[in-house]
């Protein structure tokens, strides 16, 4: 088999194979940006509705400060998502890149349709409070993407 690379560099929306990966895989990547200008990178649960990406902080242990990426996000609204997977073969590999805008709701009680998606996608957060936590929203500006010709979906 030939090896070939399909890059893609587009505004969204998204081709059914990218929507598929994102839907397939269970974690990304968040990166912000510090105030000093320093990338921030996390691993991220998510969950995708109304055409935007939805992360919750919720109630896994963290140091009880304010989190760096809610810091981050108030400092600069502008992030990107990162969703990989890997695979022993190669031909499987694929990514997408979202860059785009974050926002932080105060709470998720301010949009209980994106904590049913994220309890869908993650059983682990139904015994959790997540209508007293922070949400992020990031609306998707920019859309990149790579994966073999001939990967299979």
């Amino acid at each position: 088999m030939r090896a070939s690379y399909h890059f893609v560099v587009m505004a969204v929306p998204f081709q059914q194979w990218e929507m598929d990966l994102v839907e397939e895989l269970r974690v990304a990547r968040l990166a912000t940006v510090t105030p000093a200008g320093a990338p921030h990178l996390v691993a991220v649960c998510y969950a995708v509705i109304d055409k935007r990406f939805v992360i919750a902080i919720d109630e896994k242990p963290k140091s009880g400060r304010q989190l760096a990426r809610l810091r981050n996000i108030e400092h600069e609204r502008r992030v990107s998502l990162l969703f990989d997977r890997y695979d022993e073969e190669w031909t499987n590999l694929a990514w997408v890149r979202i860059d785009g805008e974050a926002s932080v709701l105060n709470d998720g009680n301010e949009w209980p349709e994106a904590l049913a998606a994220l309890r869908t996608r993650y059983p682990q957060y139904e015994s959790m409070a997540l209508e007293t936590l922070p949400l992020i929203t990031i609306e998707p500006r920019a859309l990149t993407s790579w994966r073999w010709d001939e990967a299979p979906l």
